[in-house]
């Protein structure tokens, strides 16, 4: 089962950025997924961004433009680049992976099976 560790969360103010990453352990499949995830209190866990181990990232409409997944070469950090944020993004953000044979990623957060401690992202007005 791989391990994932989040980092990078922290307070802001609306329009500013922040850089979440996740390191994760050896996968031992060849293909898989890993996305970014958030809760808001009270709110249901949703999809932030998806990406597959040859690309393909796909994101949630709230984040598009603003909000950029990547990974490192050796795939073993996952990233999320966030820009000009709002304070509905506010939200406990995971990092979440599967293995996955094809693209797209799985959009649903029941269909991925390791996930990280979450880092907490607060966004003031």
């Amino acid at each position: 089962q791989v391990q994932l560790v989040e980092s990078g969360g922290g307070s802001v103010q609306a329009g500013g950025s922040l850089r979440l990453s996740c390191v994760a352990s050896t996968y031992t499949r060849n293909s898989f997924c890993m996305g970014w995830f958030r809760q808001a209190p009270g709110k249901e866990r949703e999809r932030v961004a998806t990406i597959y181990t040859g690309g393909s990232p796909n994101y949630a409409d709230s984040v598009k433009g603003r909000f950029t997944i990547s990974q490192d070469n050796a795939k073993t950090t996952l990233y999320l680049q966030m820009n000009n944020l709002k304070p509905e993004d506010t939200a406990m953000y995971y990092c979440a992976a599967r293995p996955s044979e094809f693209p797209p990623c799985a959009v649903d957060f029941n269909a991925y099976d390791a996930w990280g401690q979450g880092t907490l992202v607060t966004v003031s007005s």
